[in-house]
Order: structure tokens, then C-alpha cells, then sequence
């Protein structure tokens, strides 16, 4: 196989999963760690992919996985009991900040204080936009898990908006 079709892939996706990967993880080194490690996993998998799902589905399966994997090796003890995602400083980079209202910098204080499969599941079908079945597909979960969790996990975003003073408006 050559090169060309990943460096396609990462030229399309990069820039999104390295997004997403830092969304989950809170931290740009190690979200830059873990995107570069994705296209790796998918040029030595390449030939394993079977064209069942799209591409991005694909890269977004295989970042979400090597995010666990990171965690569950750099943080064994904590991953087994349900913690990986949890004590990591989620607060904006510096350059980030500068492009940051009021407004936006609460719903991103507020996402980042959700809990990891529902800020998992609203980054991906609200903020991604993927649909229910390539989100089931990336976290390995049954559709109607992602559709609960979705519900919920919003229910959620709605509910810590309100108590920081925010007024949600739904147009989803």
C-alpha cells in the first residue's frame, strides 16, 4: 500500500480528530500524540478496513480507541474504575482563549464538566455531526445506547447551563 490514500485521509480528517481527540482528553500534547498514533493505526490497518463505514467513522474509531488505550496504560488504576477521563485540566489553550466569547467559553466549560460518554456522544453526533449509527460504530455501542445517552447526556447540558444562569434554547 502507499502512502497517498492516508495522507488523503489525515489532509480531509486531521484537523477534526485532532479536534475531537483534544475534546476528550483536555490536553493539546497529548491530543497531538494520540492523532498522530491514529493515522499510524490506519496506515498499518488499511488493509484490514472493509469500506462498511465511511472513512472519518473509521478514523474516529480508531482514535477513540487508542484515547483508551492511552489512558489505560498511563492510568491503570484510575481507568478500572471508571476514571479515565475524568481529572484532566479541561481549561482552553492560551491562543484558544482570544477566540473565545463569554457564551461559548460557559458551553465549554460546561461540556468538559459532563460526564465522559455523554460529552463523548454530544461532541460527536451535535458537534461532529455524525449520525446515530456512525456513532454507535466509533463507540462500539448499540443505536439505541447513543440515542439514551444523547437524551440524556443533553438533558444534562441543559440542566448545569441553567444552573450557570445560561438560558438554553433547544434547536436540536
Amino acid at each position: 500500500m502507499t502512502q497517498e490514500p492516508v495522507e488523503q485521509w489525515y489532509e480531509e480528517h486531521g484537523e477534526t480528530v485532532f479536534t475531537y481527540v483534544l475534546m476528550l482528553v483536555g490536553d493539546y500534547q497529548q491530543a497531538e500524540d494520540i492523532t498522530q498514533e491514529t493515522f499510524v493505526k490506519a496506515y498499518r490497518k488499511h488493509g484490514t478496513f472493509k469500506y462498511q463505514s465511511s472513512i472519518k467513522t473509521w478514523l474516529f474509531s480508531i482514535a477513540q480507541n487508542t484515547a483508551k488505550d492511552h489512558f489505560r496504560k498511563t492510568n491503570p488504576f484510575k481507568h478500572y474504575l471508571n476514571l479515565t477521563f475524568n481529572e484532566r485540566d479541561h481549561s482552553p489553550l492560551p491562543h484558544q482563549l482570544l477566540e473565545i466569547n463569554d457564551r461559548d467559553l460557559l458551553l465549554y466549560q460546561t461540556l468538559q464538566n459532563l460526564k465522559p460518554t455523554y460529552r463523548q456522544v454530544i461532541l460527536l453526533r451535535m458537534l461532529k455531526e455524525f449520525s446515530t449509527k456512525e456513532t454507535a460504530e466509533i463507540l462500539n455501542w448499540s443505536e439505541s445506547k447513543v440515542k439514551s445517552t444523547l437524551a440524556r447526556g443533553l438533558n444534562e447540558f441543559k440542566n448545569e447551563l441553567e444552573k450557570g444562569g445560561f438560558e438554553y434554547e433547544a434547536s436540536i
